[in-house]
């Protein structure tokens, strides 16, 4: 399998693709400033407890209030909290556990109401980003995790992650790293770390060590409410959980990202510097055909090469997929064998479109009915095959009597919604037509604009379809006639996210002109 990661910086972020094969299998943004985001750790005080749900509600800035469950306190929830107090008293001076004397474990089958109260300050972890009405899901059992390793604190347990099959490996990594676990610490050992020596995990955990001593000094002086410790970046982060070696391209379209992506391969990966290459293209998702790939599969209805099409319908209270066929598969000389051949292509785009729109919760998936007990359980077999490379936790169960597949996925994050309808370019949504051939007009207008202001050079950004009629002629087409008139140089840039007739003009310093 060949992986291709696409980074695209725009002026609202970072956009991330990542391609298999040439397929768009996830769909990521950056803006620089994200709260509440997986992963990120905050202080936060207990609004309320609730004993007939077992749990609290815990404010940490959010404009819902967090959701922690008694399950998810963890078992060494009480040394958390003595931790915690102490840090944020100054009277915990140092972030080393060695000295630090743990107290004994929760129930497991305990009740919130025994361990927590209400203004009691907690220090918890992001699980589960805010979704729809809901606010964020919370865990108070705080982990660091690296690329080979995840560090536990308070806790003694190595654990390895059951990808790792080889029993010879799984004890190579647990002596060398009982050798080098830190006192009260414990260690989860991620896939990746299959195979890998004692420098490459020792300077991951080097890493995760000083990322605690980094929450420590920050709760010396924190306040309720506050980050303490936030996420590595998005473009990193995806890095270290996705990196493997079947990655043969990371390709960038800003300089000082792709500098980063390289010192982060540097310290992690050294026998990928190389992969990563500097694209000079302004719109990288445009270049490499992204933007088309994300209209083809966010809209309601997502077609198949072979005509065959699904419809994704979003409730509240699940996800729902239409299996159709299009029309006979070539080949096929029963509705049997059509109806198998149709699930199986998409059994495939289904999981595809899972991972790629990050859908959790339920889904119901309605296969086209078949009438062997062996095409459905060759029809399970393919989906779960199709979703294994998924990392969320999933569980597919066999079609039912009605040829309905139900799916869970996990759910951490609200799903990626892209409108893949445009607004009508010719009224921009009021109902009322201006003459379409006026935009020549509206485009010399804007150019006039750069002209006036004396500069000597202009881009011009436009729909490919405009690009084409204002190019179309070799000896005397509109944008010939545009420079001679204007006595400018135009730069046109074609660009297939952009609607039929919206136009941009912006100057050599990447400023766009307004008239």
């Amino acid at each position: 399998m060949n992986i291709e990661l696409v980074i695209n910086k725009t002026k609202s972020g970072l956009r991330i693709a990542m391609l298999e094969d040439g397929h768009l299998v996830e769909l990521h943004e950056d803006n620089g400033n994200q709260e509440y985001a997986v992963g990120d750790i905050y202080l936060g005080r207990v609004k309320k407890v609730l004993p007939s749900l077992n749990a609290g509600f815990v404010d940490i800035g959010h404009p819902k209030d967090a959701f922690l469950h008694y399950l998810d306190l963890g078992p060494q929830y009480r040394s958390f909290k003595k931790y915690t107090q102490r840090s944020v008293k100054g009277s915990q001076a140092t972030a080393d556990l060695g000295n630090f004397k743990p107290e004994a474990d929760i129930d497991k089958k305990g009740n919130m109401k025994d361990v927590v109260s209400a203004s009691q300050t907690v220090l918890v972890q992001v699980a589960k980003e805010a979704i729809s009405s809901k606010g964020p899901r919370l865990t108070a059992e705080v982990t660091l995790a690296g690329r080979y390793l995840v560090l536990v604190p308070f806790s003694n347990k190595i654990s390895i992650s059951q990808r790792i099959s080889k029993e010879s490996e799984r004890k190579r990594l647990r002596v060398l790293l009982q050798s080098i676990r830190p006192e009260n610490c414990g260690i989860i050992v991620r896939t990746v770390a299959q195979e890998k020596g004692a420098a490459d995990l020792h300077a991951d955990l080097e890493d995760l060590t000083n990322r605690w001593k980094e929450l420590h000094a920050n709760l010396r002086s924190a306040k309720h409410r506050q980050r303490v410790l936030g996420e590595i970046n998005k473009t990193s982060s995806l890095l270290r959980d996705l990196l493997n070696p079947n990655f043969s391209q990371i390709l960038v379209n800003d300089s000082e990202v792709a500098e980063e992506v390289k010192e982060y391969l540097a310290a992690n990966a050294p026998d990928k510097v190389g992969i990563v290459k500097f694209s000079k293209a302004k719109d990288v998702f445009d270049d490499r055909g992204v933007h088309r790939m994300i209209k083809a599969s966010f809209g309601r209805q997502v077609n198949l090469r072979s005509g065959a099409y699904l419809i994704v319908e979003h409730t509240e209270a699940m996800h729902v997929i239409d299996v159709n066929s299009g029309g006979r598969k070539a080949g096929a000389t029963s509705q049997e064998e059509n109806a198998v051949a149709t699930n199986l292509e998409c059994a495939e785009e289904i999981a595809r479109l899972l991972r790629l729109r990050d859908m959790g919760g339920i889904i119901a998936v309605d296969f086209i009915d078949m009438g062997q007990v062996d095409n459905r359980r060759k029809l399970t077999e393919a989906l779960r095959k199709a979703m294994k490379p998924d990392k969320a936790k999933h569980n597919v169960l066999a079609p039912s009597r009605f040829g309905v597949v139900e799916i869970t996925r996990q759910r951490v994050r609200e799903v990626t919604d892209i409108k893949t309808a445009e607004q009508c370019p010719s009224c921009n949504g009021t109902g009322k037509v201006e003459a379409s051939i006026l935009v020549t007009d509206r485009i010399e207008g804007a150019l006039q604009a750069a002209a006036d202001r004396g500069l000597g050079q202009v881009t011009l950004l436009i729909h490919p379809m405009v690009e084409a009629y204002i190019t179309r002629g070799f000896w005397n087409n509109q944008l010939k006639r545009w420079k001679k008139a204007l006595g400018i140089k135009i730069v046109v840039d074609g660009n297939s996210s952009m609607e039929l007739l919206e136009h941009h003009v912006y100057d050599a310093e990447g400023e766009e002109i307004t008239l």
